[in-house]
């Protein structure tokens, strides 16, 4: 954040450059999204998970994820596996192509090697995504339905 002094009229600080105001996108969950399961820090699972409501994960998952809701992957989660979701939202890693039907969001923290296909996409500074990026229109996504 910086604060800013000393404008003049034209909006330009003294020795600055010009002002630009930049929209603010909510990245943040739904809160009647309700959390269905959570892997805590330190915990590592490998397999397939598929799952109805909103599952968090800040341990290590190996495999295939499957929701219909939301995946919510926390800074410390590390996830090696193909996903497929409603909606992802990545603050941690992510290894292995996501396919979200309606929106993916990576947080400044987040890491995501792989392709990605999703119905929007918001990504904060900072974050760092390396794979082929496809926006997904009116079609479902990945063989999901909208």
């Amino acid at each position: 954040m910086a604060f800013l002094r000393g404008r003049n009229e034209e909006g330009v600080v003294e020795g600055g450059s010009p002002i630009v105001s930049v929209p603010s996108y909510s990245t943040e969950v739904q809160p009647s999204a309700s959390l269905s399961a959570f892997i805590d820090q330190g915990s590592e699972f490998e397999g397939k998970l598929t799952f109805k409501d909103t599952v968090r994960i800040d341990g290590c998952f190996r495999g295939e994820i499957t929701s219909q809701n939301t995946l919510i992957v926390g800074e410390t989660g590390e996830i090696m596996a193909v996903v497929r979701s409603r909606e992802v939202v990545v603050s941690g890693s992510v290894t292995g192509n996501i396919f979200a039907s309606d929106r993916l969001v990576l947080h400044k923290t987040a890491r995501v090697e792989g392709d990605v296909e999703a119905g929007t996409l918001a990504i904060e500074e900072g974050a760092v995504l390396n794979g082929k990026v496809t926006m997904g229109g009116s079609r479902p996504v990945g063989g999901l339905p909208r």
